[in-house]
């Protein structure tokens, strides 16, 4: 395969929210980048106005560059406790679900991550998925022959629902316009988001399935969502409808998606995401033609580096000027 090229100006790093201040404010100091010390993030951070140096009793902020060791984290903060900053890597942090849940709330560091800062990738790839869904273009190229009949849908006009309302929900928004989409947001409270036709709190999800042709899950992973789309929920969506996953895998039921498919009750499924992920390579939803699994590619390493580190200067300039930090990381709710 050809080499993708590198454009580190391709996408821009969007809030996810807008720009606040923690609820207490950092004391300015060293910044260490941990566990690896990659030159981009590093140069990101002095940038940013950061006196990057390793780790020692003098460090008070950190950025931490992996989603996976969690307990190595948890060690250095328990280790380093005048660490007051920590900027994390991904805009999902479900992966430090067993670190939130150790730490005093009050005391802890002030977290940020990347949210919001991959939305542009993500609802692209998402609106992908939904045009290639509904066209029919993943059934019909894998059957290799002509088409005795002219099948498909169309997504202008159409409801969408979105779950979630951060940076890939309101980018997916703008990108859905052309489309003259009537849009659903779905979270946890009722405040509009704007481009949405209407903004709904996840107690009203089962209200809007039944009259949309679009489903897309793009909320963050916690106890409360997961499985939000469950055996009764797709049970609701009409015959034609596309539910598509760039979230976490978590949030969708795979074994409920599988049987709908199978029932001929869904047109299409879309999974960036997967649960259990990677998705084991003899499971039956490889094998749906209307399913398309993307292995959770939505936003490439080299589409993340640039991003991430564009984050991190932004974040580092509040840790050392004034305070203004972008995706603040709500410890207690886990997002």
């Amino acid at each position: 395969m050809s080499s993708a090229p590198d454009r580190p100006n391709q996408h821009n790093d969007l809030p996810g929210s807008s720009p606040e201040r923690p609820r207490f404010r950092p004391t300015a100091g060293s910044v260490a980048v941990e566990p690896e010390q990659l030159p981009l993030f590093v140069d990101a951070a002095v940038r940013g106005g950061a006196t990057v140096e390793p780790l020692s009793s003098a460090t008070r902020g950190l950025i931490w560059l992996s989603e996976k060791r969690s307990d190595e984290l948890a060690t250095i903060l328990a280790t380093h406790p005048h660490i007051e900053w920590v900027q994390l890597p991904w805009a999902g942090v479900d992966g430090f679900r067993a670190l939130f849940a150790t730490i005093d709330h009050e005391t802890a560091p002030v977290f940020t991550s990347a949210k919001g800062s991959y939305a542009e990738p993500v609802a692209e790839h998402a609106l992908t998925l939904v045009l290639a869904l509904q066209r029919e273009i993943p059934s019909k190229s894998r059957q290799a022959r002509w088409q005795e009949n002219r099948t498909g849908l169309s997504l202008y006009g159409n409801h969408v629902v979105i779950v979630g309302a951060g940076g890939i929900a309101i980018e997916l928004i703008r990108l859905l316009q052309p489309f003259r989409a009537d849009v659903t947001v779905v979270r946890r409270t009722e405040t509009p988001l704007a481009g949405a036709s209407r903004t709904v709190t996840t107690e009203g999800l089962r209200d809007v399935l039944p009259t949309a042709d679009v489903v897309v899950l793009a909320a963050a992973s916690t106890d409360h969502t997961h499985h939000l789309l469950g055996r009764e929920e797709i049970a609701l969506l009409p015959s034609h409808a596309v539910v598509v996953n760039v979230a976490r895998g978590a949030l969708l039921d795979s074994d409920a998606v599988l049987d709908a498919l199978r029932a001929d009750r869904l047109w299409g499924v879309g999974l960036d995401v997967t649960d259990p992920e990677p998705l084991p390579a003899d499971h039956s939803l490889w094998l749906e033609e209307r399913c398309v699994i993307t292995s959770h590619s939505a936003d490439t390493p080299l589409m993340t580096q640039h991003l991430l580190a564009t984050r991190i200067e932004r974040n580092v300039r509040a840790f050392v000027g004034d305070a203004e930090f972008v995706g603040l990381v709500d410890t207690r709710a886990g997002y």
